[in-house]
């Protein structure tokens, strides 16, 4: 009995010893460090966010070209439209078409062909003289544009000329840039007001 008795106290025992040894030991906590390495590791192999890597990239690039494009037809177009009036006025004055001509007169003329020219009238200067043929002197200074910060007009030369004589006209045109702080806006020789100056030059012989 008392064999039988030491015996199941045996198995019981031999049962409970590998349920004790198959218990886990508790790991050890990993340091501030390790943590922090650990979720740097984990963000290193995360593919989370890839498309707005390349969304983040590509995109401002895309707008300072789109923003370059609309600057840059916008002054082409200016440009154009400005040469082209300054020769229908040109045209018109060699003509005799505007007999007692002045420098208003003019003005008003020129603008009312450029019709996306801001505020043409105030920002524009006209420099008309005659070309000597005896000496071919063509005017050495660089046409003065209309400066916005100051009330002061620049001084120019207004000289419509006698018949036959060989004329020269300068016309500046004081336009503000689209984006002036991105792309082509930004790279444009300005005042201080932000103002680009377009300048169209252009030559005639007065009709008798």
């Amino acid at each position: 009995m008392i064999d039988h008795i030491a015996q199941s106290a045996g198995a019981a025992q031999a049962r409970a010893m590998p349920s004790l040894l198959a218990k886990p030991c508790p790991l050890p906590k990993p340091s501030l460090l390790g943590r922090f390495r650990n979720q740097l590791d984990r963000l290193a192999k995360s593919e989370k966010g890839t498309a707005s890597l390349d969304f983040v990239i590509c995109v401002p690039v895309i707008m300072a070209i789109f923003m370059a494009s609309i600057e840059s037809g916008m002054l082409m177009t200016r440009f154009i439209l400005l040469e082209q009036s300054v020769d229908i006025v040109m045209r018109n004055l060699r003509l005799g078409q505007y007999p007692n001509a002045t420098v208003q007169a003019l003005k008003h003329e020129i603008c009312s062909r450029t019709i996306v020219m801001s505020d043409c009238e105030s920002n524009i200067t006209i420099d008309l003289q005659p070309v000597s043929t005896t000496t071919w002197a063509f005017p050495s200074q660089e046409l003065a544009c209309v400066d916005r910060g100051t009330s002061i007009q620049p001084s120019t030369t207004f000289n419509v000329g006698a018949a036959h004589q060989i004329m020269m006209v300068r016309v500046c045109v004081i336009q503000d840039a689209i984006f002036p702080t991105t792309g082509l806006g930004l790279k444009l020789p300005k005042d201080a007001q932000g103002g680009y100056g377009l300048i169209a030059t252009s030559a005639f012989v007065n009709e008798p």
